[in-house]
């Protein structure tokens, strides 16, 4: 095929050997490709050089010339006629070493991946002192036979800006004088010549909604940070520190017009309002449901496609960082979701990426994933492990983010995940781990670790696989933390029954003790127990309104009680009656009733009773601050523990009823001679209780009970969590 043609056609894979400064039988050479261009004039940067005015002989869109006698390397510009007025660009094809500067480091260390690959936005000094700007782009297209970079620069002409394909399979260009902001997708050919759809960068900073789905050229060195403060003091133990978490997916937590619902509130908007909010509520850190870019609203970021770009739905990266900027400012910690599990097929995304499984394992036994119809990544590719692991560093990195919950964490490590038999792939020891991933998330972990000692990983993993939150050199996968979903599972599952059954269920509510300080836990009520038919909260609550009130206030009351650290989903607080929609706001109008503000008075209260009292966080991950008064009382439902600080100065008495009946004289071992404190009961007015009167102070009487020499009477009232305090720093 002739040279011209190639270019026409969008077959060239090595421009940089047909264009620019070339050599040839005559000596050295100028080439440009210019399509519907009639004459192109090229100017010097030079100024002592004349300007060189080329005609095509056959109107090919390629102009030869030989180079002036006096040329030095110096830069020029090429002026297009194409019949509409001049066009002036500097040719990218003079830059052949600042094009392939990026795969001479991109592998050495994953955090390269996302210095090096994508649109990275640089300055070149030219052999005249003087600076050319522009962005250098690579992309990862192993089997692509051609490559080219459109965008409104050049009209999504594929035939105009042709890449160069290098021996490790990434494309690469430098284009001057773009500048951030600009549009861009990649026109790929597959191995067999094939146009696919355009694709997105899979290493774009920022992205568009439908229907372009265009990356956006975005300068990580922009935005001035003002957060110093808080990353020097996140240093601390966080197994020793409060967390309570609330879950918020920005779509939905509040809307601007509440008629409507219209638009999102922006990230700007939402460090104006959620922030505030999350500090008054005594949380110490948000999740957020995943931020990476994702083309489905339904999927709630759980089907990302761009993994490097904050979703442009709330607005651009700068104001995400300006938003994690201001939460750190108020003393609040930001965890994103993150989902190196699966993603969709979307024709812009990564699924056949080249035309082949770039990303995805191509056996759909094991690439495809019957749940949520989406492709798995290849985790035994080295291509695409860095892709992850420099993934989970970028947001930690670039964004300051705190932490990572890891979503979906068991369908990576089990290869029959949701899978029947011969629906999947045994490893080569035949058995059902997935090696591949286990080995990933180890390499992730310590790299997260290693550059980031302060950050966290929380994984969402619901079978009993060994030492999740174990680190790496003692055999375990090396995560911080790991979702409790069996006492999640367990306690709601008592909850949900009517009072005059849970004495037949009460193993329900003790039994995660068993297993309590076997992991690092973080309790969960997510986005996932209040969607799909499951119910709110307060729905899955028996009895009259009453009583659901009151068996709600009860069970958050056991929950911050119980060692490990908090997590509740937005909505929560509320008592709201209605399942999650991500569609709508929450229904803040609710708190016009007592029943509601009093309910979210009372997770206020817990929050800061928690945050402020050493025995009920600083031990949650240690045997030694937990004990059970008694867990054997099913017959009255009744549970009954204490919490330890790590000085043992400072003793909570936690008793749970599980019944609406109310109980006097109810005694309960101590450890010790003391006085308790009232510090929190469920049941008060000022959170819709039914303020039955309990003692608000008590004295340890030497009375044998719980196998303890000491004890008191409290007054437990029907469905309710009391707290009571013993300082013992006297």
């Amino acid at each position: 095929m002739h040279l011209a043609q190639q270019f026409e056609q969008v077959t060239c894979s090595q421009p940089f050997s047909h264009l620019g400064v070339i050599a040839s039988q005559q000596g050295a050479m100028l080439r440009v490709w210019c399509p519907d261009a009639s004459e192109v004039t090229i100017k010097w940067e030079n100024s002592a050089l004349a300007d060189r005015v080329i005609k095509s002989d056959n109107a090919n869109g390629l102009f030869e010339a030989s180079l002036p006698a006096e040329y030095n390397g110096e830069i020029y510009r090429v002026v297009a006629n194409k019949g509409r007025g001049d066009n002036g660009y500097i040719d990218p094809y003079q830059f052949t070493e600042q094009a392939y500067h990026a795969v001479h480091y991109i592998d050495s260390t994953p955090a390269n991946l996302y210095e090096q690959a994508g649109a990275q936005l640089i300055d070149i000094s030219t052999p005249q002192g003087k600076t050319v700007s522009g962005v250098r782009f690579c992309v990862f297209a192993p089997n692509a036979s051609a490559v080219s970079l459109i965008g409104d620069f050049n009209q999504w002409d594929g035939r105009t800006h042709p890449m160069e394909k290098t021996s490790m399979g990434y494309w690469v260009l430098f284009v001057p004088e773009l500048t951030e902001g600009e549009r861009y997708k990649y026109h790929i050919k597959d191995a067999n010549g094939h146009d696919l759809p355009h694709k997105a960068d899979p290493l774009g900073f920022c992205a568009e909604q439908y229907p372009s789905h265009a990356s956006k050229i975005y300068n990580h060195r922009s935005y001035q940070w003002s957060d110093s403060d808080w990353m020097e003091n996140r240093k601390g133990d966080k197994y020793a520190s409060p967390m309570s978490i609330y879950e918020v997916h920005l779509g939905s937590w509040k809307r601007p017009d509440a008629a409507t619902e219209a638009r999102y509130l922006t990230y700007k908007e939402l460090a104006d309002d959620l922030i505030g909010y999350v500090s008054d509520m005594g949380y110490t850190h948000v999740e957020l449901l995943p931020i990476s870019e994702f083309p489905f609203d339904g999927s709630w970021g759980y089907q990302p496609v761009g993994m490097f770009a904050p979703t442009s739905r709330f607005g651009n990266p700068d104001d995400f960082k300006y938003f994690v900027d201001k939460c750190h400012q108020a003393g609040v910690g930001v965890i994103i979701d993150w989902v190196p599990a699966h993603f969709p097929e979307d024709g812009h995304g990564l699924a056949r990426f080249d035309g082949s499984c770039v990303y995805e394992y191509e056996d759909p036994r094991k690439g495809w994933h019957p749940d949520w119809n989406s492709c798995i990544y290849d985790f035994g590719k080295d291509t695409v492990r860095q892709f992850l692991v420099a993934n989970a560093l970028y947001w930690l990195d670039k964004f300051h983010v705190d932490g990572l919950r890891v979503d979906a964490v068991a369908s990576m490590l089990y290869l029959d995940y949701s899978r029947n038999e011969g629906e999947w792939i045994p490893n080569v020891d035949g058995g059902n781990e997935n090696y591949e991933a286990i080995s990933l998330l180890k390499w992730m972990n310590e790299e997260v670790y290693k550059h980031f000692p302060d950050a966290m990983t929380i994984a969402e993993e619901s079978t009993s696989f060994p030492k999740v939150s174990r680190p790496v050199f003692d055999g375990g996968l090396g995560f911080g933390f790991k979702w409790n979903m069996g006492w999640m599972h367990d306690s709601l599952h008592y909850i949900a029954k009517d009072p005059a059954y849970r004495n037949y269920h009460h193993g329900d509510i003790t039994f995660s003790m068993v297993y309590a300080f076997d992991e690092n836990f973080v309790l969960p009520i997510s986005h996932d127990e209040v969607v799909h038919g499951k119910g709110s909260m307060l729905h899955k609550m028996p009895g009259d309104e009453w009583q659901q009130a009151a068996n709600l206030r009860c069970y958050a009351g056991f929950m911050y009680g119980h060692p490990g650290k908090k997590l509740n989903f937005m909505g929560n607080e509320l008592a709201q009656a209605r399942e999650w929609n991500h569609d709508s706001s929450l229904d803040w109008h609710l708190l016009d009733f007592e029943k509601h503000a009093g309910i979210q008075a009372l997770y206020k209260a817990l929050n800061h009773l928690y945050t402020s009292t050493p025995a009920l966080y600083e031990q949650d991950h240690d045997p030694a601050g937990f004990a059970w008064l008694d867990h054997s009382n099913a017959d009255q439902s009744v549970v009954s523990f204490v919490r330890t600080s790590k000085d043992a100065k400072q003793k909570v008495y936690v008793v749970s009823n599980f019944t609406p009946v109310p109980r006097k004289n109810f005694r309960i071992g101590v450890d010790e001679a003391c006085t308790l404190t009232l510090a929190l009961n469920t049941d008060d007015g000022v959170y819709w209780g039914s303020n039955y009167e309990v003692v608000a102070n008590t004295t340890a009487q030497l009375v044998p009970w719980n196998d303890r020499r000491h004890s008191v009477e409290i007054t437990l009232p029907p469905l309710a969590t009391v707290f009571y305090v013993a300082d013992l720093s006297e």
